[in-house]
């Protein structure tokens, strides 16, 4: 493999580059820019099998790179400083990143991932990591969401609930589709909270403007728009009256 690495910010992008060397032995080959303009020359004549790129660079953005460049045919690994806005971006877009300082195992992991990763729909991914980055407050906001098989985009306004089972997490959608990806419920807890889910269960996470009722008998469930049933435990039991006496 044939490895890019852009960052601005010398000493950072020597230690990518050490790093690379030194715990990815599959990657054979190690570019280096500092910008976008000299990131988009070396995209053209390196032709790299996977890009790590800095979020933001001294002439612009990480972003602002791959939109100049077009399509995009190749895994991208963004290196970030710890911020939970841009964190979040990347989890709903499923797009790989690395916090800096870089950890040499979540290293390895991002370019084993990278080994397998189908680049058929990258560029719908950007969108919509570009989408959240800008703050758009479009109701269309979607979630990319990964199973075995395929890669679908979500729009968040369509999921009902999500429910767990153990380190497994289904998604049910307005339609009927039930969506089972490998991640801890927890994972999504944090990220969906924001627009407008609540966690009533342990096993459970619902979509508040999907809810039709709140059964208070036999220690209270929800009832939600697809007729599905949803416990609440009794340690939520108050922060769900609480939420839904808003609506």
């Amino acid at each position: 493999m044939r490895a890019l690495v852009i960052d601005n910010e010398t000493e950072i992008r020597n230690s990518v580059v050490d790093l690379i060397a030194a715990f990815c032995p599959e990657i054979s080959e190690i570019g280096e820019a500092f910008s976008v303009e000299t990131g988009i020359l070396k995209i053209q004549d390196f032709k790299p099998d996977v890009l790590f790129l800095d979020v933001e660079l001294g002439d612009g953005t990480g972003m602002d790179l791959l939109s100049r460049i077009g399509q995009v045919n190749f895994p991208v690994i963004f290196i970030t400083a710890h911020n939970k806005y841009a964190v979040d971006a990347f989890r709903f877009s499923a797009i790989d990143f690395l916090l800096k300082p870089i950890d040499p195992e979540e290293l390895m992991r991002s370019v084993e991932r990278a080994k397998t990763q189908s680049t058929v729909r990258i560029s719908e991914q950007l969108q919509i990591l570009k989408e959240f980055i800008s703050n758009s407050l479009n109701t269309d906001k979607k979630i990319v969401l990964r199973d075995n098989a395929s890669i679908y985009f979500v729009k968040v306004a369509d999921i009902i609930r999500c429910e767990s089972d153990r380190s497994y997490t289904t998604f049910v959608l307005i339609d009927g589709k039930r969506i089972v990806v490998s991640k801890w419920i927890k994972d999504y807890e944090e990220l969906m909270e924001p627009h407008g889910f609540v966690r009533t269960h342990q096993s459970h996470l619902v979509n508040i403007s999907k809810i039709q009722r709140f059964d208070k008998l036999d220690g209270g469930h929800l009832v939600m728009e697809n007729g599905d049933q949803v416990p609440v435990s009794q340690r939520k039991r108050e922060e769900v009256i609480e939420l839904l006496s808003r609506f």
